[in-house]
């Protein structure tokens, strides 16, 4: 059973609305950004072969939107240097990073230069780039680039997609990398 709740703002106490209005305020961006990490996610490698080698970023902002037509979705900050060089490419790869590969992760917050050193990849034929040893994979064509305030939203349709059964994938929260633990079925 599915119980909905739906609530506007005058349903808020004093208190509750002026919470809301804080952080919905521009000079509170770095408590927003700190209730932002309270949520767990994965992290993606968002790569595409440009005119001089492979260029990519780091996202955690990865979301499946739709199985029907097949479409996913990563957040760009629209200040990314990344990001010209993104656009001049139709076929983008997503890389599921998984649990060992933190080192990865390390590698791509460095300069857009050196990324990739030390990296290992693979291209696909229309230029998509997937990194080796990931949970999984997301061979796409850049549907539409929507700004949406601080982050373009890419929208990216699947044309291909690979996972390993073996490989759990590396979380990120509150700023830090994590791993998934499984329960004990009771």
């Amino acid at each position: 059973m599915t119980v909905t709740t739906e609530f506007t703002s005058t349903d808020l106490t004093a208190h509750e609305s002026d919470t809301v209005r804080a952080l919905s305020s521009a000079s509170n961006r770095d408590e927003l950004r700190r209730v932002f990490g309270h949520v767990p996610s994965g992290l993606v490698v968002v790569a595409a072969l440009g005119p001089d080698g492979p260029v990519g970023l780091l996202a955690s902002s990865f979301t499946s939107v739709s199985l029907d037509p097949p479409l996913i979705s990563v957040n760009i900050a629209h200040t990314s240097t990344t990001l010209p060089v993104l656009r001049n490419a139709d076929h983008w790869g997503v890389t599921v990073l998984g649990r060992g590969q933190r080192e990865v992760a390390d590698h791509l917050r460095r300069p857009a230069s050196e990324r990739f050193d030390g990296v290992d990849w693979a291209a696909t034929d229309n230029g998509a780039i997937h990194v080796d040893g990931a949970a999984a994979g997301f061979h796409t064509r850049v549907e539409q680039l929507i700004p949406a305030g601080d982050p373009v939203i890419a929208l990216l349709a699947v044309h291909g997609h690979f996972a390993a059964a073996d490989v759990e994938p590396i979380v990120f929260h509150h700023s830090r990398f994590r791993h998934l633990e499984q329960e004990n079925p009771t």
